[in-house]
């Protein structure tokens, strides 16, 4: 009898619960109050460093003329402030403080969307125009501070900026990246050092393609905006013979296909005419109507430009070649890599 009635409680005790719909309604309420709670403390922190640093800038400007004044100051007051709230107030934290009201002397341009730590990594960015397409491109993405960190020590900016014009560059750093041609979305080189591959190891196209596929989010995010993978080693059958597409992507901005295929060691003409056939077949058998040309991408080790610019039309639009690093270079490395692809395309435009 005693279990009989247990089980009708137990029954009455589910009846009157919430339901599960009630439930995560009322759990994401919870969330997002939280949500809002961290961002409001965020932004009043990033207006309080900034309160900050003019405090320090204006007590500098007023007739200190020694030269010392400004550090003496800023450690006075970081051991004052550290006694009083602990860590978080060293001198080198205000003065990024000084630095943060220099860099951003106006308290409305400021993204609420940004954090401190954002915004100690935008002013590493020398070039203005540089630090505002950072800027940009971080509310746009909702970029963490790891991937804002990886796309600027990864120049990500000097990469998309290398085929503009004044206009374009202007436009980059006012609005960030936009894409209105295939030129627009193709980078050289791209930088893999995602996927852990050392550059002294033996590498084979089915590791590196593997390793891209294991780490696809952030081969997304290196790839740019609006690309959706559709799928690996893609077959193609051509009167009983068979070919394998590396990777398939698609470009929902752009509304075409992106085709990509991995070479180990140096570009040869005979790649370029393979990813010419494979781009002819998407265009005549796979896209639709709406669809706009399909986009064939080689990536490899290493290129000679010539090779390029002699085997692709000079009306080409739709093929390209770039190289790749699977590590993340130094800054003087991918300038040198930038300025010799300039030259390939100065080579381009002249030619045409």
């Amino acid at each position: 009898m005693k279990s009989k009635k247990k089980s009708k409680t137990n029954s009455l005790v589910l009846k009157k619960m919430p339901s599960q719909g009630v439930y995560v309604r009322i759990r994401k309420i919870i969330e997002d109050a939280r949500g809002n709670i961290a961002r409001a403390v965020n932004t009043e922190m990033v207006i309080a460093y900034w309160k900050i640093g003019k405090e320090i800038v204006d007590d500098e400007q007023q007739g200190k003329s020694r030269a010392d004044y400004g550090r003496k100051l800023l450690e006075g007051i970081a051991k004052r402030l550290t006694d009083d709230f602990g860590k978080g107030f060293d001198s080198s934290n205000l003065w990024n403080m000084r630095k943060f009201y220099q860099t951003y002397p106006i308290l409305d341009a400021l993204r609420r969307e940004l954090s401190w730590t954002h915004y100690r990594i935008l002013m590493r960015a020398e070039k203005p125009e540089a630090r505002s397409f950072y800027e940009i491109e971080c509310v746009k993405n909702n970029w963490s501070v790891r991937e804002l960190e990886r796309q600027k020590g990864s120049l990500l900016y000097e990469r998309l900026a290398l085929s503009k014009d004044k206009k374009g560059l202007l436009k980059l750093a006012r609005k960030g990246q936009e894409l209105a041609s295939y030129e627009d979305m193709i980078k050289d080189p791209y930088v893999l050092e995602f996927t852990g591959i050392s550059p002294q190891s033996k590498l084979y196209e089915s590791k590196l393609e593997q390793a891209l596929i294991d780490n696809l989010s952030k081969f997304l995010l290196e790839l740019g905006k609006g690309f959706t993978f559709v799928g690996r080693q893609k077959r193609i059958t051509l009167e009983g013979d068979h070919f394998y597409l590396d990777l398939v992507f698609y470009n929902t901005i752009l509304r075409c296909y992106v085709i990509i295929d991995l070479k180990i060691g140096k570009l040869v003409h005979q790649d370029i005419g393979q990813m010419q056939m494979y781009v002819n077949y998407y265009d005549r058998e796979i896209k639709q109507n709406d669809d706009n040309p399909t986009v064939g991408l080689v990536l490899c080790e290493d290129k000679k430009d010539a090779v390029v610019r002699y085997t692709l039309p000079k009306d080409n639009k739709q093929i390209f070649a770039s190289r790749y690093k699977l590590y993340l270079p130094t800054e003087e490395e991918l300038v040198r890599e930038l300025k010799r692809e300039r030259l390939f395309l100065g080579l381009k435009k002249r030619n045409k």
